[in-house]
């Protein structure tokens, strides 16, 4: 109960799970008797989920239930980190390496967030979802064993127990906007049917296209005294998206080129720059690959 109080409190929707389960305690639609809060049509889950305190103390009452949060009416977005099935497999990399390495393909660090350690030794990472975009759960999408909760799903809050461990709190209570980059990938949009090849290219493409963006607006915006290590940094960013063939050489040049321009630098100023920042971390990048 004081879970569920403490998660309304901070505006998540909550209802009860099953004692010691993950799987809701509500009845589903066959078993549905039609009275109640149901006497106008089977309510889901999702519905009756809640944030008013005398409704959560009265359902909780009742018995030792484990608490969900219906992350779409509460306003979230969900990454859920897993870790791999096979325990034996030491080598497979987790959800949490995989996101850490798309985080650094866009050129951004791990979101610092509110975020919780499942019982399963995975991590839920805590996101404000964007207002007007109805998001809704992924399976793989942003990559393997990273998947999202959000409208039409659900996550099971710190405090709860399973026989599998306890969920737990990790770090503060903050909760992030959803960083523009990883909404850019979560965003519906009407796309040609692809194989798997080609979506995993086009996924690597638009991490590189987001980095180029954020990188030349960071370029173009940089105040006098920072303007040519700002150039320097970005160009390094965006290196690695060249050495991994996500970028050409001559995209990328052009784009730092007119942004450092933009914010004062002189055009020989910004070719000497690009050229030693990009040949160092093209270098650095393929032979990193090779020895990897």
């Amino acid at each position: 109960m004081r879970a569920a109080l403490e998660a309304a409190e901070r505006g998540w929707h909550v209802f009860p799970l099953r004692p010691g389960s993950k799987r809701p305690a509500l009845h589903g639609e066959q078993a549905c008797t039609r009275t109640g809060p149901c006497v106008d049509g089977h309510l889901k889950w999702e519905q009756r989920a809640t944030t008013d305190p005398d409704r959560i103390r009265a359902a909780w009452s009742r018995a030792p239930f484990n608490v969900g949060i219906a992350t779409g009416p509460s306003g979230l977005l969900v990454v859920d980190l897993d870790v791999p099935k096979d325990k034996g497999s030491s080598d497979a990399p987790g959800g949490a390496a995989t996101f850490a390495a798309l985080c650094e393909r866009a050129g951004h660090a791990v979101p610092t967030t509110h975020r919780t350690r499942t019982a399963s030794g995975g991590e839920h990472l805590y996101f404000t979802a964007p207002t007007g975009v109805r998001l809704t759960n992924t399976a793989g999408t942003i990559g393997e064993l990273v998947d999202t909760r959000a409208w039409g799903g659900y996550v099971v809050a710190a405090g709860s127990i399973t026989p599998a461990g306890t969920y737990e709190p990790l770090c503060g209570p903050e909760t992030a906007p959803l960083p523009p980059w990883l909404q850019t990938i979560l965003q519906p949009t009407l796309k040609a049917p692809q194989t798997p090849a080609t979506a995993l290219t086009a996924q690597s493409c638009q991490y590189a296209d987001v980095a180029l963006a954020s990188e030349s607006r960071n370029v173009a915006t940089a105040q006098p005294g920072a303007r040519e290590s700002t150039l320097f940094r970005a160009a390094r960013a965006l290196g690695r998206f060249v050495a991994w063939g996500d970028l050409p050489r001559h995209v990328v040049e052009q784009a730092l080129q007119e942004a450092g321009e933009a914010a004062g630098l002189s055009a020989s100023e910004c070719r000497s720059t690009l050229r030693s920042a990009l040949n160092w971390s093209i270098t650095h990048n393929q032979a990193g690959r090779r020895t990897a």
